[in-house]
């Protein structure tokens, strides 16, 4: 299911190809790893602080703050019809840090650096290069989870 993030890597595998499924299920997931316990998101399978490759998945409450924005004029290839969008960064509750586009419950000209959001994974129906994929939104919006089975 990792392909459903289109061409992100030329490595035909990888081992926290789950991420996307998660993502399909509602699910905003990190890695835990199992020697030391270092958390990491986006999830990684080999860890940069000891170097286990024994991890295990940890649910994460999707909670950020906005570290910094840039509004997209010029879209890359595929996304010239979305243009003008609003992408941000924001450095999650837990840990680790997300690339998104802000979500319709954020107006424009409501953001900013600082400001409280939670990440709200999403699916495109409509495009099928891409399947899942996360938004940016404001604190307390809420969407279906699958089960965690």
């Amino acid at each position: 299911m990792f392909e459903w993030f289109g061409k992100v890597s030329f490595c035909p595998s990888t081992k926290v190809d789950a991420f996307a499924q998660h993502l399909k299920d509602g699910r905003i997931m990190g890695s835990r790893c199992k020697g030391c316990g270092r958390i990491s998101y986006p999830p990684v399978a080999d860890c940069p602080k000891c170097l286990s490759g024994d991890f295990e998945w940890m649910e994460m409450s999707g909670r950020g703050t906005v570290m910094t924005l840039t509004k997209i004029s010029a879209a890359p290839a595929g996304f010239e019809d979305e243009a003008p969008f609003v992408i941000g960064v924001a450095d999650l509750e837990e840990t680790g840090r997300c690339l998104a586009w802000f979500g319709k419950t954020i107006p424009e000209e409501e953001i900013r650096i600082g400001m409280p959001v939670q990440v709200v994974p999403r699916i495109f129906e409509d495009i099928p290069e891409i399947k899942v994929y996360y938004t940016l939104e404001k604190p307390g919006t809420t969407w279906t989870k699958g089960s965690s089975a």
